[in-house]
C-alpha cells in the first residue's frame, strides 16, 4: 500500500525514525503540506497520515484511492470523520501517548510560576546577587504547593495524571468531568465548574474542545477566581476567551496564566495575550518529549498494521465498511 505523510516534521524533526510506519508500505513523507498541495500529494495514496493538515469532505472527495486515515495526534478535528465514514474510510488516532509529557509540563508551568526559577536565575546572572547585602534574596513571593488547591477541568487520562502528581505534592485536588465515574485512588473531590474556579489556587484545563465549551473560560468564570490564582491551559486554545483573559491579567483579577495552546497556531502577532502581563506562553510543546513522540510513532504503526490485518484499532469514526 502507498502511505503518504502530509506533515511529518513535528513528529520526526530528525530524532524519531519512521521505521514503524515505513516498513508497512511504499512510504513518502512530507515535512509540511500547504493546502494547495494536499490533493496533489495524497491523490494516489491508500493510507494518508496527518497531524494538523486538514482533510475536509471536499478534499476527501478528490482522493479516490484513499482507504485509511491516520491522525498523528489524539485530537482528530482536522479530519471530516463523517465524510470519511460515509466512504468506508476508518480514521484512527493515537489516544494516550502524551499523558505523562503533558502532565509534567503542567507542573513545569506551575512551579515556574510559584518559584519564578528563570527570573531569579537571570537576576543572579545579571549581578544582583553579587551586589546584594544579604546571602539570599527573592523578588517575588515564594509559594509552596503543599496545601494549595488545584482544580482540574476534564478528568480523563491527562487530568487524572495531573491529579496524581498534585496529590504527591500534597495539594488538595478538585475535579470536574462530564461523567463522575471511576474515582482515582488518591484523595480528591468532585466539584462543578463554578466551584472549581471559585475555590482553586490553580485551575488547569484538560478537556476536549466541543461547540459547547468553546470560549467557556470567559470574563464571568475568570471573575470567580481568587486574585492569587493561576490559570493553566495545555489542552485546546479555544477553550479560553483570549481577550477576556488578557483583560483579567491586565486588571490583576488573577495572579497569572500559563498556557501551551492558543486559538490560532502559530500564535498570531495580534493575539492580545502577547501583551498581557503575568503570563507564560509555550509553543504547543507539552506533548513533544522524545519519549512521547516515540510512543506516538509506534502506535501509529500499530494502527496501520491492525488495519491491514482487517482488525482496525483506535478508530474514531464508524465507517460503513472498512476497506483494507
Amino acid at each position: 500500500m502507498k502511505i503518504t505523510v502530509l506533515d511529518g516534521y513535528t513528529l520526526n524533526p530528525g530524532d524519531n525514525a519512521w521505521d514503524a510506519v515505513a516498513r508497512l508500505g511504499s512510504f513518502t513523507c512530507h515535512d509540511r503540506t500547504p493546502a494547495a498541495l494536499i490533493v496533489e500529494r495524497a491523490r494516489d495514496a491508500e493510507i494518508v497520515l496527518t497531524n494538523k493538515t486538514p482533510l475536509s469532505a471536499e478534499t476527501l472527495a478528490q482522493l479516490p484511492a484513499l482507504k485509511y486515515i491516520g491522525v498523528l495526534a489524539t485530537g482528530y478535528n482536522v479530519v471530516d470523520t463523517a465524510a470519511a465514514a460515509a466512504r468506508g474510510i476508518p480514521v484512527a488516532n493515537v489516544p494516550a501517548y502524551g499523558t505523562d509529557a503533558v502532565a509534567e509540563h503542567v507542573f513545569a508551568l506551575l512551579l515556574n510560576h510559584t518559584r519564578q526559577v528563570r527570573l531569579h536565575s537571570d537576576l543572579v546572572k545579571s549581578g544582583e546577587w553579587s551586589r546584594g547585602p544579604d546571602w539570599t534574596f527573592w523578588k517575588t513571593p515564594l509559594v509552596e504547593l503543599a496545601g494549595q488547591t488545584i482544580g482540574i477541568v476534564g478528568f480523563g487520562r491527562i487530568g487524572r495524571r495531573v491529579g496524581e502528581i498534585a496529590a504527591a505534592f500534597r495539594m488538595n485536588v478538585l475535579a470536574n468531568a462530564t461523567h463522575e465515574s471511576n474515582p482515582p485512588a488518591y484523595p480528591f473531590q468532585w466539584a462543578n465548574k463554578d466551584e472549581i474556579f471559585t475555590r482553586s489556587d490553580v485551575v488547569t484545563l484538560h478537556c476536549p474542545l466541543t461547540p459547547e465549551n468553546t470560549g467557556m473560560v470567559n470574563r464571568a468564570l475568570l471573575a470567580r477566581m481568587k486574585p492569587t490564582a493561576l490559570l493553566i491551559n495545555t489542552s485546546r486554545g479555544p477553550l479560553v476567551n483570549e481577550a477576556d483573559l488578557a483583560e483579567a491579567l491586565a486588571e490583576k483579577q488573577i495572579a497569572g496564566a500559563a498556557i501551551d495552546v492558543v486559538s490560532k497556531e502559530p500564535i498570531a502577532p495580534d493575539n492580545p495575550l502577547l501583551k498581557a502581563p503575568d503570563i507564560t506562553i509555550t509553543p504547543h510543546l507539552a506533548w513533544a518529549t522524545l519519549a512521547a513522540r516515540q510512543r506516538l510513532m509506534k502506535v501509529s504503526g500499530d494502527n496501520i498494521a491492525a488495519f491491514l490485518a482487517g482488525q482496525p484499532i483506535n478508530v474514531v469514526n464508524a465507517p460503513a465498511q472498512a476497506r483494507p
